[in-house]
Order: C-alpha cells, then sequence, then structure tokens
C-alpha cells in the first residue's frame, strides 16, 4: 500500500481506501438534554412525594398537566374517622330527605336581638294580610323586649346571653331554628337583626324563597388576615385551611339545611374550641365562619353564597355604615332593592374584588330582600316610604 502526499492511501492494485470516519457534531445541545433530564427527575419527585392535597402536577397549569393526568392514579383521598363518618351519613340522608309536606306552608322569621325591636311597627306592616304564612320568633339576649305590636307578642322564646363574635352567637341562631323547626309548616328560616328593614313586600319575599330550592348563605374564600388568618390548624384533621370560609351570619335556609345545623356536633365544636377572639394572637369569630366553612364542605352545591340581606362595608371599619333618618330616601332603597351582583372582597394585601350575579333558579334578579343597619331613628321616614319603595 503506497500513501501519496496530500491524497488518500491506496492498495498496491490502486484502488482508494476509506478514510478515518470522524462524528458529525450533535445536532442537540448538550443544555437542551440537560434540561429535558431535569424536568423528568422534577416531575417524577412530584408524582412520589406530592405536597398535602395537591396531585403531581400541582406547580404546572392545569393545560400542561392535562395530557399526563389520565396516566396517573388519583390521589389517595383522606380516610374520615368514626366521628366524621357518621355526622356525613346523617348530614346526607338529611340533604336527601324531600321536604316535608305542608297544606300552610310558613316563613319563620327569627330575629336575634338585644332587647327590643325599633322597627316592629315597619314589621307588621310588611306581614299584614298574610297572618297564615309567616312565623315569628324573638331571641332577646340582653333585657326583655318591650313589643307595640300585638304580632310581636308572646314571640320570645328563652334566651341567654349572646356576646358579640363568641361562639354564643351561633348558640342563639341555633336556639331559635330548634323553636321554629318544632312547627312542621315553617319551611324556610330566616335570620334577622334588630336594625333590618325589609325591601320587597311580603308576596316577593314569600315567592322568592319558597319557590327555590337553595338556601341564602353567605361563603367565599378570603386569603387575607381576616379570612384564612383566622384559620387554626387545631381545627384538622375535620377542618382544612383549603376549606376554611367567610360570610355574613344573616342567613336564610330550607327545612333541610336548618335541621343539619341542629344536627351538628362535629364541626360546631371544632369552632367552639378553637374560633375565638384571642386566639393564638388572632381573632376569630363563629358566626362568620362556622357556617360558611360548614355548607362549604358538606352541600356547596345547595347554598347561593351570598346573603338576602344587604350591608354597606364601603366604609373600610369595624362596623357597617349605619343609616340615620337623614339618609333614608327613596332613591337610597331602590338602589339597594335592585342590586342584583353580589360582592366580595378579600382582606389581603391585593384586595381582590369579586363579582357574581345573584341567580334566582338560573335567572338574574335582585340579591337583597332585607337591609340593614338602620338607626331606630328612621322608623317615621321608612313607614312613609315603605308602600313605594316595596312596590318595586
Amino acid at each position: 500500500m503506497k500513501k501519496h502526499q496530500g491524497l488518500m492511501p491506496v492498495t498496491a492494485d490502486g484502488h482508494i481506501m476509506p478514510g478515518p470516519r470522524h462524528r458529525s457534531q450533535s445536532k442537540r445541545p448538550m443544555w437542551i438534554i440537560v434540561l429535558v433530564s431535569l424536568v423528568c427527575l422534577s416531575l417524577i419527585g412530584a408524582y412520589v412525594y406530592p405536597p398535602r392535597r395537591f396531585s403531581a402536577c400541582y406547580f404546572l397549569s392545569s393545560s400542561v398537566c392535562s395530557p399526563f393526568t389520565d396516566w396517573l392514579p388519583p390521589a389517595p383521598a383522606r380516610i374520615f374517622n368514626d366521628d366524621e363518618i357518621a355526622t356525613r351519613v346523617v348530614f346526607r340522608d338529611i340533604i336527601s330527605m324531600p321536604s316535608v309536606q305542608s297544606k300552610n306552608p310558613k316563613i319563620a322569621f327569627m330575629f336575634l336581638t338585644p332587647g327590643s325591636l325599633p322597627f316592629e311597627k315597619l314589621w307588621e306592616k310588611f306581614f299584614l294580610g298574610h297572618e297564615d304564612r309567616y312565623s315569628i320568633y324573638v331571641h332577646a339576649s340582653k333585657e326583655n323586649p318591650v313589643h307595640v305590636s300585638p304580632i310581636f307578642m308572646g314571640r320570645d322564646i328563652r334566651s341567654a346571653k349572646v356576646v358579640w363574635g363568641k361562639i354564643s352567637m351561633v348558640d342563639a341562631e341555633k336556639r331559635l331554628l330548634a323553636n321554629a323547626l318544632q312547627d312542621s309548616n315553617n319551611q324556610h328560616f330566616v335570620l334577622l337583626s334588630d336594625s333590618c328593614v325589609p325591601l320587597h313586600n311580603f308576596d316577593y319575599v314569600y315567592s322568592y324563597l319558597m319557590e327555590t330550592n337553595i338556601s341564602y348563605i353567605d361563603c367565599f374564600e378570603d386569603p387575607g388576615p381576616h379570612g384564612s388568618g383566622r384559620y387554626s390548624e387545631h381545627m384538622l384533621p375535620e377542618i382544612e385551611k383549603s376549606d376554611f370560609r367567610k360570610g355574613a351570619q344573616w342567613f336564610s335556609v330550607k327545612r333541610q339545611h336548618a335541621l343539619l345545623i341542629l344536627a351538628d356536633g362535629l364541626y360546631y365544636t371544632k369552632f367552639k374550641l378553637y374560633c375565638r377572639p384571642g386566639m393564638e394572637g388572632r381573632n376569630c369569630y363563629s358566626d362568620e365562619h362556622y357556617l360558611p366553612t360548614l355548607f362549604h364542605m358538606v352541600d356547596p352545591g345547595g347554598i347561593s353564597n351570598w346573603s338576602l340581606t344587604h350591608v354597606d362595608w364601603s366604609e373600610g371599619k369595624w362596623h357597617p355604615k349605619a343609616y340615620r333618618a337623614q339618609d333614608v330616601s327613596f332613591e337610597l332603597l331602590k338602589d339597594i332593592s335592585s342590586i342584583d351582583e353580589s360582592y366580595h372582597v378579600t382582606s389581603d394585601e391585593r384586595k381582590q374584588v369579586r363579582r357574581d350575579p345573584c341567580l334566582w333558579n338560573g335567572m338574574k334578579r335582585p340579591c337583597y330582600l332585607f337591609a340593614r343597619k338602620f338607626y331606630p331613628e328612621a322608623l317615621d321616614s321608612l313607614m312613609h316610604l315603605f308602600s313605594n319603595f316595596t312596590s318595586i
């Protein structure tokens, strides 16, 4: 074999030998291979060691994870303890039970008040002519009320002291429900304060409540200090932080949900022990969190997520805006009674605002049947305007 200078080596018979083979440079840079490897390792780690209550794709968007979710087994559900199993069985049967058939279905109006009701005469005007379609119950927590309207006389129930922000507020609500549930004709139960007034006439309110199958309980998620910031881990395992909700205490519930509230001892006890002012350096108020959290956990589709009682928190104070005599006008009452979107704002730095349409049997309708907070001095103005603004 001869090798010519600058040429390929040749054999003795003159054939050219193939030269040494050199690998071409990789078309995929090394950094891409490393990146893909890291992503694969991350996905494997997330699947094998997922954070509590999250799937393996917890850190990716659902659109990214969706092609892979069908390949993965579902995350194991938390095992309920004996008390939870028993409670949820009772709740399931209560919720699914048929409504009590009544030839004379009524609404129970339950007044939670410190003493006398300043708007009895206004409510008397509201109830006039509908004596067979309502019941009245009054829980006066500080002093025996003096009634000025005959329809309120004899409607007081055994009451106990109520301290603002304490579990005693929830106890009073349950006491009212227990008394009202004794009448099998009561099919809907409305909680009202001494400063509440009606925004519509009785027929409108009766139709609004009786012709739908949900309860009106305010419920929203607030990640801020006045929402989830009030949660205590002592509520585990029955109540997890992700289930903790907030809402106004003024509810309107159907009979099955009223029974459910009375039947609950498990979740109520958690709030009684671990949701109170000054606990663990935070102020937790059971009347703002117990029912929203309970129904979010056990029957989220059965509640409206807004309260039928309007209140104005726009002043940003610890208490809502209060209306004096000079504030009451036809325009004010018309504006409130025409609102058709519920409004929630979080208490964190972002102050996120959420607006949702108030849907009644799938149709957008006014949100509020009642309003607060009115000073007693506003009675004469409200009496004068009642026939006009409740006919809207």
